[in-house]
């Protein structure tokens, strides 16, 4: 439970969570307090991890300050603020009730608190080896585990799944723009804080819109299957044969003729793409892999060649023999998923399939 009026947003369950200090990660405001009560279920334990403790300094942090309390044993951890922080990263606690406890008073600066905790049944947040990168920097790499529901985290993420995203990026939301985590279910993320770059491209990838960014110290770097290195499953895969139910004959005003035919469906195709003939309903385009494949993802763009055309929304079927289908459903498998797609005929969207599918043909 939460009250006050200096609480951000909170996500409170009983195995994991996330809550921060009103207007995060813009400034704090003046004059609030914020009490969570954070419950775990009877004989498990709490771990905190403190994803951003940015309070204006003060002797003693006697103007805005963090307190956290045990109360089954007693225990208090603080104050915090910016010139009094945690020695760790991971606070481990040997009891299932933590408070956590948030004031201001009058300040300039500051992006408050974000907080994040999981319970020993759902280890939240482990810090592994340390890797001296080659201009060597130091890349801290980590485990977060992300509660459900971080789509709508009050902040924004600068960057996108390819570059990385700029550190003061809403970690758990940039998580689910990259692909690694469904908002709906959350779970464990591996990052690394690696060398910033000069600018982050803006995307539109999982439903969420990314900003363009400046320059940073660090980025965040999401890895799909082991931190610091290269993940197998950001690979592109090949298309045998593309095949559709139709395609446009087009006959432009000079007679000439064109077609949109299946096989200009790739990526990378220069000039027109593929397009269903007009009036089509219920098109689809299928992609032949030649083999079983571990499918995590797809990006889709318009083309753009004359005619402004681009697909908005989009359902997936995939296949093991090219003759039975099954509809994707995404991690709720209640219903066919709706991927949502492009919005001009422009920009790349990347949507990701989690879980994966294993399967040789995609429609």
């Amino acid at each position: 439970v939460s009250a006050g009026n200096g609480c951000g947003h909170t996500l409170l369950t009983p195995h994991s969570g996330t809550l921060s200090s009103k207007n995060y990660p813009g400034t704090y405001p003046n004059h609030t307090m914020c009490c969570w009560r954070l419950q775990a279920p009877p004989g498990t334990s709490l771990l905190l991890a403190f994803g951003d403790v940015d309070l204006e300094p003060s002797e003693h942090c006697a103007h805005s300050s963090l307190l956290l309390a045990d109360p089954q044993t007693g225990t208090a951890y603080g104050p915090y603020c910016r010139n009094s922080v945690p020695s760790a990263p991971l606070l481990v606690t040997n009891s299932s009730t933590v408070t956590v406890l948030f004031n201001s008073t009058s300040h300039r600066s500051g992006r408050g608190l974000l907080l994040s905790y999981a319970t020993s049944q759902h280890p939240g947040t482990h810090y592994t080896q340390e890797h001296v990168s080659p201009d060597m920097l130091l890349t801290m790499c980590f485990s977060v585990y992300c509660p459900a529901g971080c789509k709508d985290i009050h902040g924004d993420i600068w960057g996108n799944p390819s570059q990385g995203y700029r550190d003061t990026s809403v970690l758990c939301k940039a998580a689910v723009h990259a692909g690694v985590i469904a908002d709906e279910l959350g779970g464990q993320v591996t990052l690394s804080r690696e060398k910033g770059i000069t600018l982050y491209e803006s995307a539109f990838a999982n439903g969420l819109r990314s900003k363009r960014g400046s320059l940073s110290e660090k980025r965040l770097v999401f890895h799909k299957v082991c931190c610091l290195l290269s993940p197998a499953c950001d690979d592109v895969l090949e298309v045998v044969a593309f095949n559709a139910s139709s395609w446009w004959h087009e006959v432009d005003v000079l007679g000439q003729d064109r077609a949109w035919v299946a096989e200009r469906a790739a990526l990378s195709t220069t000039g027109h793409s593929w397009a269903a003939e007009p009036g089509t309903e219920a098109a689809w385009l299928e992609l032949d892999l030649g083999t079983r494949r571990n499918v995590t993802g797809i990006i889709t763009k318009g083309s753009s060649e004359q005619h402004n055309y681009y697909v908005t929304s989009y359902h997936v079927s995939s296949s093991r023999d090219g003759k039975n289908w099954r509809p994707y459903r995404g991690s709720s498998g209640q219903e066919d998923k709706v991927f949502e797609g492009n919005a001009d005929s422009q920009g790349e969207v990347s949507n990701a399939f989690i879980p994966p599918m294993v399967a040789r043909y995609i429609r």
